[in-house]
């Protein structure tokens, strides 16, 4: 696993510095797809990069990418093990220029998302994380461990946003908890910061796709929290007909702070 996971941590860095080079050009090639989200020559050639190693270094592992999400339902069931990947998360971060966009490369293994790299390349960190536990990068700096916060007890907690999809159920949910600190973010930084302590819990009560989260998801395990569903059941991944999530919520750990307000919050009360 640790052969794997440094083989993907070197790709994902080869698509971050194809994406850096469009990110600091004027032109950065933006087109606008069927459901009017943007696309970027970036986004196109960080897809190309990525894939094309994956199959030269794992021939016998599907990929399914958002640039090549075409692959119908009926073929991915059958595949127990796959990479999940999103070559940029966070393109209107990307087109904004405030560096948070991230490179997302997961093995999922039965549903499940078992090693990960979230790669920012204009921050220059790096979140990797599989069986052997989670760690951090910035830049050419040694890799450090990171671990989720602890009890809340005794301090605020710390929610971390979207910075593009806020919604009302999450200020509700923020609401509920009484003292709490509200930190915006972009991309999938949002559930790498509860990966490393920096934040308590990340609601997301709006439409994700599964190559959204399945690579931070997969740090955000190793560094011993939790990604479930509105029912607080683990979130998987191609076990639906859509790549579609449900809702869910990063956390440090299932805490009755938040658990308990939160079918109100979504009228299942």
């Amino acid at each position: 696993m640790a052969d794997l996971l440094e083989t993907l941590d070197a790709i994902a860095h080869r698509a971050g510095e194809a994406i850096l080079e469009v990110y600091h050009r004027e032109d950065q090639g933006v087109e606008t797809k069927a459901d009017d989200s943007p696309l970027t020559e970036a986004d196109r050639a960080a897809h190309r990069i990525i894939v094309d190693a994956l199959a030269e270094a794992f021939p016998e592992i599907p990929v399914l990418s958002e640039e090549g999400a075409e692959i119908p339902y009926e073929e991915r069931a059958g595949w127990s093990r796959l990479f999940v990947v999103d070559p940029l998360d966070g393109t209107k971060e990307f087109l904004n220029k405030n560096g948070e966009f991230t490179v997302n490369i997961a093995l999922v293994e039965e549903g499940e998302p078992v090693a990960g790299v979230v790669h920012a390349p204009a921050l220059g960190r790096t979140y990797l994380g599989d069986s052997n536990g989670a760690s951090r990068r910035d830049g050419a700096r040694p890799p450090m461990a990171i671990r989720v916060a602890g009890d809340v007890a005794g301090r605020p907690w710390r929610v971390v946003g979207s910075r593009s999809h806020a919604t009302p159920e999450v200020q509700a949910l923020v609401d509920a908890l009484g003292q709490a600190e509200l930190v915006s973010m972009g991309s999938s930084l949002k559930l790498c910061l509860v990966a490393e302590g920096a934040a308590d819990l990340y609601p997301r009560l709006g439409p994700t796709s599964e190559w959204d989260t399945a690579a931070a998801h997969a740090v955000v395990r190793a560094a011993g929290g939790v990604v479930v569903d509105t029912d607080l059941q683990p979130l998987t991944y191609n076990r639906r007909e859509t790549i579609l999530n449900p809702y869910f919520l990063v956390a440090s750990q299932l805490d009755p702070a938040w658990t308990g307000p939160l079918p109100r919050i979504l009228g299942k009360a």
